[in-house]
């Protein structure tokens, strides 16, 4: 079972590209493809960074070793998905415009948050390979750890873009939070200590 795991994360991840390219042969791209595409690319991009984050606190609370590919391959899929998103901004929205595009970058709050976002999802990736391991030594875990960054960016990007009905962005802020907070050394002590108790109890029943 273990074997087939990555290449179901990879089926997984790769379904939404594949619904979008079906909606396009099927003309049903909505009566605003652009702002579907944007939505849609967005949206998956945050659901993917989500779950890469969550990786590491459910192997700790779990202790489900195999899972740990999947947070490479998540994060990775994740800036692919956000680069999509980033391109029909740039190409569908804005027809290369770089002038315009420079305009809506440092003018609306909503474009700089997501596009720090997007550097930093870029950067993680370009930076995620054995060659940039090695040479960045021990400057390599530091840099990765932006990407927590990059959550909170991306979810506050998702707020103001939608401005009126928050509550879908906010939940997937929550459940960043709530990983994140399984990450700091206080917290992970108290949980460990109560594993090992109930392990223990029972051990003691066995």
């Amino acid at each position: 079972m273990i074997r087939f795991f990555k290449p179901a994360v990879h089926i997984l991840c790769s379904v939404p590209f594949f619904l979008l390219i079906s909606d396009w042969l099927n003309d049903a791209l909505t009566a605003n493809p652009i702002q579907y595409l944007t939505l849609t690319t967005g949206k998956t991009a945050l659901i993917l960074l989500t779950l890469s984050i969550s990786v590491t606190p459910i192997m700790f609370l779990t202790g489900k070793r195999f899972l740990n590919p999947a947070r490479k391959l998540l994060g990775l899929y994740a800036a692919s998905y956000a680069t999509l998103h980033f391109s029909v901004f740039v190409g569908l929205d804005y027809f290369f415009d770089w002038e315009l595009i420079k305009d809506a970058i440092f003018e609306k709050p909503y474009v700089l948050v997501g596009f720090s976002a997007f550097t930093i999802l870029s950067l993680m990736a370009i930076t995620s390979t054995k060659g940039w391991k090695r040479r960045l030594k021990k400057k390599w875990k530091p840099l990765h750890r932006f990407v927590y960054l990059s959550a909170f960016l991306v979810t506050l990007h998702y707020i103001w873009l939608v401005k009126s009905d928050i509550r879908e962005p906010l939940v997937y802020g929550t459940i960043m939070g709530i990983f994140l907070l399984l990450r700091i050394p206080v917290i992970k002590n108290v949980i460990t200590k109560f594993k090992n108790r109930n392990n223990s109890a029972q051990t003691a029943e066995v």
